[in-house]
């Protein structure tokens, strides 16, 4: 497998972020593992979907398990054709859950054709993600929603690049990039191991540094419906960007939360009769987009509950920004 245009502006999709990128790129070109690290809505899946415009098309076997045509696999049929791939069709996402077992990484044995052609034939082993994502990018969102078993039967293939399969007595070798991303704030998770986080880079992914990244970001995916004044927009970041350094919250609002206060306050003032949003129109969306989004340390909260705390910081945050809140229609 190889990359191409590595060096030349890689990730269109991400706005800002350059030392994660660079971070990125140095790992693709030296084939290493790596794990994004970070909280929901900081661009990680994002990112990882620009890569498979880096892989350079291949000629590889037309099945399930994506070889070289050098490199035909014991329980490959050895008459199988060859096509050239794309990128985007070796990219292959696993979506990481407690329900994802072994069999859907690896294979299994398909019952119906072993009793056809038998339990121990090529044509009775149906090949797994791994194999899809043979010679390009197994990306693994939400690694650490699985199961240990299925973590033990990483390790093997991340350390040796090949993939025992019992019921053949064989190893096939797989080539390709381990890219996956994991929310260490998550507490439905199981633990990763030490051994396992041993295979890989971690990247830690952070929030937009500049806001001026933050409102390009906003502006490129939220829907416009109606005018937003650029003045109160700026303001409605800066607010959300507030947020994430307040010392009250255990829990802050990711750049999707910017986005979702964005379109919702626009579609409020719409619902209000208005063509352009004003401030009582973000103050209505609150409840809606943020509340749900920050979680209060424990001192807080035994006082106020996320939904009247989120209101009262935003009202403050008009008073010292001389936003109004007048929903401009009393007398």
């Amino acid at each position: 497998m190889e990359f191409t245009n590595l060096s030349e502006n890689p990730f269109p999709s991400i706005v800002g972020l350059a030392d994660i990128k660079k971070q990125v790129v140095s790992a693709l070109m030296l084939h290493r593992h790596i794990v994004l690290v970070g909280g929901p809505g900081m661009g990680k899946t994002t990112l990882v979907k620009d890569i498979a415009s880096f892989i350079k098309p291949q000629v590889l076997t037309d099945d399930k398990f994506h070889t070289t045509p050098d490199c035909i696999c014991p329980a490959q049929d050895p008459n199988v054709k060859t096509r050239e791939f794309t990128g985007d069709e070796l990219f292959v996402r696993v979506q990481g859950s407690p329900d994802l077992t072994v069999e859907d990484l690896i294979g299994d044995i398909d019952p119906i054709k072993a009793m056809e052609f038998g339990p121990l034939s090529a044509q009775a082993f149906t090949p797994g993600k791994i194999f899809k994502a043979n010679n390009g990018i197994l990306f693994f969102d939400e690694l650490n929603r699985c199961s240990q078993r299925l973590q033990n039967a990483l390790l093997q293939v991340l350390e040796e690049g090949r993939v025992t399969i019992g019921n053949f007595d064989v190893d096939i070798p797989v080539d390709f990039v381990f890219v996956g991303t994991m929310n260490p704030e998550d507490t439905n998770t199981e633990p990763l191991s030490d051994v396992l986080l041993d295979r890989f880079d971690l990247i830690y992914v952070h929030y937009p540094t500049l806001q001026k990244d933050e409102e390009v970001i906003v502006r490129k995916r939220g829907k416009e419906i109606c005018d937003f004044p650029t003045v109160l927009f700026s303001q409605m970041i800066t607010f959300v960007r507030d947020l994430r350094r307040n010392p009250d919250l255990e829990k802050i609002p990711s750049v999707r939360a910017s986005i979702g206060l964005y379109e919702q306050a626009q579609a409020l003032a719409i619902l209000n009769g208005k063509d352009t949003v004003r401030g009582i129109d973000i103050y209505e969306a609150l409840p809606i987009v943020i509340g749900h989004r920050i979680k209060l340390k424990p001192s807080v909260a035994y006082v106020k509950n996320p939904l009247k705390y989120v209101k009262d910081e935003f009202s403050k945050f008009c008073d010292e920004q001389s936003v109004s809140l007048d929903d401009g229609d009393s007398p």
